[in-house]
């Protein structure tokens, strides 16, 4: 019977330390605390915001989010899961942020929550030199490819429709690239920095970038949290701050070469 007591007591007494130790790692709010590293998942074949350079996930977008959850108070690993993967992940809780130049649309607004902006992007579209198309307008009649689940995507499927079986969907942008070069498509419609970078990178490819302002939107870029995600509040303030200190400009020239031009991109935070 002594035995059983003290047995009892002992388990009691661990279990209250459990439980102890467990509220540590918890904020009032039931969300995970700044001592716990935040799991973030994008899709790294997206250069020059994330791709795989030796193993390494690397980036613009992925010195942006350290920077960031840095700022913020928080620590955070990247993994690279893929495009569709990193929405479902997002969706089911499993990971805290996705970060993968995704657009804030309102679509994806119904199903996750966003931070606020903190990219300015455009779709353009990539062409061989000596093509004859000249705008969108001359896509009507060509084979186009695009990454699925993109707003390169939604932006072809505008122009030649849902089901024209000359749009070609891809799992990532880097295979849609490889179709246009292997002479399996006309063009190619992505975000105009990432074909940019590959033109400037890729000279004796011979492909140019075609901008039409009248066919494609611009697009603000956020970071996806899972609905309701208190986590929101802390990093949309964050993004502001190191837009404000300095940090953002000093990763964006380390990427682009040349200093952001953030006035738009404040505006759509306010």
């Amino acid at each position: 019977m002594k035995k059983f007591k003290l047995f009892t007591t002992i388990l009691v007494a661990a279990f209250v330390f459990i439980l102890s130790a467990c509220g540590t790692s918890k904020t009032s709010g039931g969300e995970e605390s700044k001592d716990k590293t935040l799991r973030v998942v994008t899709d790294a074949a997206y250069a020059p915001f994330e791709y795989q350079d030796k193993g390494e996930v690397v980036g613009f977008d992925i010195d942006f989010i350290n920077a960031v959850a840095k700022q913020a108070g928080y620590k955070v690993k990247v993994e690279h899961v893929g495009w569709d993967p990193l929405f479902v992940e997002i969706k089911g809780k499993t990971a805290d942020i996705g970060i993968s130049s995704i657009t804030i649309n309102d679509k994806r607004k119904q199903t996750y929550d966003f931070s606020v902006p903190y990219f300015l992007s455009t779709n353009k579209i990539m062409i061989p030199k000596d093509s004859p198309i000249k705008s969108a307008e001359d896509l009507k009649d060509k084979v186009v490819a695009v990454q699925n689940g993109t707003t390169g995507q939604e932006a072809v499927e505008k122009l030649l429709g849902a089901e024209n079986k000359n749009l070609k969907k891809f799992k990532d942008n880097n295979l849609a690239i490889m179709e246009l070069k292997g002479g399996g498509a006309d063009a190619v419609v992505a975000d105009n920095t990432v074909i940019e970078e590959y033109v400037k990178n890729n000279p004796k490819e011979n492909f140019v970038i075609i901008e039409d302002e009248a066919a494609f939107d611009k697009e603000f870029y956020g970071l996806l949290f899972p609905k309701g995600s208190k986590l929101k509040a802390d990093f949309d303030k964050a993004i502001k701050e190191v837009m404000e200190n300095g940090e953002y400009a000093k990763i964006y020239k380390k990427w682009f070469k040349v200093d952001p031009d953030l006035t738009e991109v404040k505006t759509q935070q306010k």
